[in-house]
């Protein structure tokens, strides 16, 4: 067939076929659109602030149209509806493990316990978090209660005063939402135990001690560990020494267990001593509390000791 041919059979076959229009496509530059851009920014923005799985957050975005605070809110809800419900299915079991935390701030302290069922959560950041975040709502209340002293003044919270703080400022929740939550997140038994807090006015120092202290995930005058303690000083004088002076304090009361102060008049006792200035000191066992801290120019006043997992009945007894 010739070329002039099979042209004109072209032309011919042509003009008895509709031409087929072809569909444009959009083509955004990189491959990604602005609102497919947008809502992966989101995606990874959820994530960080939540710490929840990319399918949950994805989800919530789905089912908030993209709202980042709304996904947020809903996230919060699931989980605090997952959370109760396995909160509800966990009661009962026992939290003998768990953390001690200790938080500083000006001239007041605190030291909260939160527990759960396995050392392995105990090492988890999510339940260091929840420990942070009881400490700073104790905190939070003891600011509160300021006035103006002329000497130290102490408190202590029990599981359901503690349960019912509020877990931050300009927050509307409470401690006992955030445990419910992290009851999801983990999937163990948790329970928010004890708290106490202390506050001094000009004069007084507060000596603390953590016994295999850990930094808190977020908090530079926070420390977590297994046994805690605080220790009220007098000091009418100046002293550069105190804060070394009051972990020292901190550790004999951790390792010493006394269970009073009792006085610098009080004779000597051994090992089985309870009161605190008659003990022998625990790093330097040939004199006795007392003795050391004489010449420091500081006066013993109060003291505070927590230890993870004690029998509160007990301690009370005691």
């Amino acid at each position: 067939m010739s070329f002039f041919r099979s042209l004109r059979l072209f032309q011919h076959l042509g003009s008895r076929s509709r031409p087929v229009p072809l569909r444009s496509r959009p083509f955004h530059a990189g491959g990604v659109g602005p609102q497919a851009a947008s809502s992966k920014e989101h995606l990874k923005k959820l994530r960080r602030k939540t710490g929840y799985s990319f399918t949950n957050c994805k989800k919530a975005l789905e089912t908030c149209g993209g709202d980042l605070a709304q996904a947020e809110a809903w996230l919060h809800k699931q989980a605090q509806k997952e959370g109760w419900s396995k909160a509800a299915k966990l009661q009962g079991r026992k939290t003998k493990e768990g953390l001690i935390g200790l938080l500083r701030e000006g001239n007041s302290a605190v030291m909260v316990e939160v527990n759960c069922e396995t050392d392995f959560v105990s090492r988890n950041l999510k339940f260091q978090q929840l420990v942070q975040q009881v400490a700073l709502g104790t905190m939070l209340y003891c600011q509160s209660l300021r006035e103006q002293l002329s000497t130290y003044s102490k408190g202590f919270l029990e599981t359901a005063e503690l349960s019912q703080l509020r877990a931050g400022p300009n927050r509307e929740d409470c401690l006992k939402d955030q445990l419910t939550l992290f009851i999801g997140k983990l999937g163990e038994n948790l329970t928010l135990k004890r708290a106490a807090w202390v506050t001094v006015p000009n004069g007084f120092y507060i000596g603390s001690y953590v016994h295999g202290a850990v930094h808190s995930p977020s908090l530079g005058n926070m420390v977590l560990g297994k046994y805690g303690a605080l220790v009220i000083c007098q000091t009418s004088e100046e002293n550069s020494n105190l804060e070394d002076l009051g972990r020292r304090l901190g550790q004999h009361v951790v390792g010493m267990a006394p269970l009073s102060v009792g006085s610098m008049e009080d004779e000597p006792g051994g090992e089985e001593e309870t009161k605190m200035l008659a003990q022998p000191y625990l790093l330097n066992p040939s004199i006795t509390l007392g003795q050391y801290v004489k010449p420091q120019g500081v006066s013993v006043i109060d003291f505070l000791r927590f230890e993870c997992g004690e029998d509160l009945g007990a301690t009370k007894t005691e």
